[in-house]
């Protein structure tokens, strides 16, 4: 049973930013004859074929079409790639004391600051490149893999209110430490001196860098009976991983199975690479004509197709039962949750809500269903971004786990199994 969750923590642990969690789904792929698709050239689809295509080299589509294409229509999973972090700044060096070297950093997301101070942290992303051509800069994903940096809390001693509210200030608390200085001359380029000798490029070659903050601890058990586990990023590579997982290992089917992981949902998903942006409504609808059909068998296809938006959910936390509904809750390893909200913050209604609760009963998984207290406002998920763009069926659903958006998150093992089942059902 803990094949899935060994899985799934490898996985996590080798895809320490977004960048490195497309780039190892794009393995997967190929290892599985997935071809890679390029939206300025012209594709050349084929019945039952296997492709994928990336967007900003953080989101992806990967898609198996079916063995009727002339009746084609989609059945998705969609998840998301990114988790709440710190972002590098430009010109991040910050020199205190000529002594101790900072790096000034921007909160992304809305990550549970307390959590990411005093425990080793190191750096990854992508380093933007000089190439021939102007507009084509090269890239190249980087992950400095040593304890690099470390937030140390300031000694109760000077600050005795940390353990009454303490409110942490993001420009000044939470800025990590990586260094002394030893000699003036190591001023210059700090960073850049870092990422050339890790790139092995000249620092005139550097032009740019998208690079986040992660945690270095392993992934591991937890429990009298190893019944969950404790990594970051569950939220939401616990979705994004399954899904592949689902995609890769089930059965060509007369329709076309596609599972869509995008970037930036933590911040809201407007991005060109986000749930938001036109990119899935594109691809679906290049399928189409790529195939033979037109806008209008575009749209019975979308019409006679359905997307599973997957997220995490929220269990039950022994220590504040008081802050979920008394009637709609959940629990970790008691199967996948449907989360239904009035304000249409989730995009489950009792249509699509009945089918995902057939699924799961069909491939004999328990499931669920939450709510949030009418007086605590939830959050949202890619699914209303998605259905903005698109007039598709939609249900939300995710798996729940304690300590959602903390550098470390708590997850069920029970339940990735649960719902590595009920994806492969929605594939058949």
């Amino acid at each position: 049973m803990n094949n899935l969750t060994d899985k799934l923590m490898n996985f996590i642990d080798n895809s320490p930013s977004v960048f490195h969690v497309i780039e190892n789904f794009e393995k997967s792929l190929m290892s599985k004859g997935y071809k890679k698709l390029q939206r300025d050239e012209k594709w050349n689809l084929e019945k039952k074929g296997k492709y994928y295509l990336t967007n900003n080299s953080s989101t992806l589509i990967a898609f198996q079409l079916g063995s009727d294409l002339e009746n084609n229509f989609f059945r998705i999973i969609g998840s998301h790639s990114d988790s709440p972090t710190f972002r590098v700044k430009p010109s991040p060096e910050m020199f205190e004391k000529k002594h101790f070297v900072k790096l000034n950093t921007e909160v992304y997301g809305s990550p549970i600051l307390s959590t990411w101070f005093d425990r080793p942290l190191s750096l990854a992303g992508r380093v933007t490149l000089k190439s021939n051509d102007l507009f084509n800069p090269e890239s190249e994903n980087v992950n400095i893999d040593k304890n690099l940096l470390i937030i140390p809390n300031l000694a109760i001693h000077m600050n005795r209110e940390i353990n009454n509210g303490y409110t942490y200030n993001k420009q000044k608390d939470t800025l990590p430490l990586i260094g002394l200085i030893n000699d003036e001359l190591e001023k210059e380029n700090y960073l850049l001196n870092i990422l050339s000798e890790e790139l092995n490029v000249d620092i005139e070659d550097i032009l740019d860098f998208d690079l986040f903050l992660y945690d270095r601890q392993k992934g591991e058990y937890v429990g009298n009976n190893n019944e969950f586990y404790t990594i970051g990023k569950i939220d939401n590579l616990g979705m994004a991983h399954v899904s592949m997982e689902a995609l890769l290992d089930s059965d060509i089917s007369e329709f076309t199975k596609v599972i869509l992981v995008s970037d930036n949902e933590e911040i809201g998903s407007q991005t060109k690479q986000g749930a938001g942006s036109p990119f899935l409504r594109d691809t679906l609808e290049r399928i189409i004509t790529s195939t033979g059909g037109n806008f209008e068998d575009f749209d019975i296809a979308i019409d006679k197709s359905f997307i599973i938006s997957s997220d995490q959910a929220h269990s039950v936390h022994p220590n504040y039962l008081e802050k979920n509904d008394p009637t709609n809750f959940s629990l970790i390893n008691q199967g996948p949750v449907v989360k239904v909200s009035a304000r249409m913050n989730y995009t489950s209604d009792a249509y699509s809500s009945a089918i995902f609760a057939n699924l799961c009963k069909k491939a004999n998984v328990p499931v669920q269903y939450f709510v949030n207290r009418s007086d605590i406002l939830g959050g949202s998920t890619i699914g209303p971004m998605t259905t903005q763009n698109l007039n598709i069926k939609s249900v939300d659903i995710g798996n729940p786990i304690l300590s959602m958006h903390s550098i470390r998150e708590l997850g069920g093992v029970k339940d990735q199994e649960y719902i590595y089942k009920v994806f492969l059902e929605f594939y058949k």
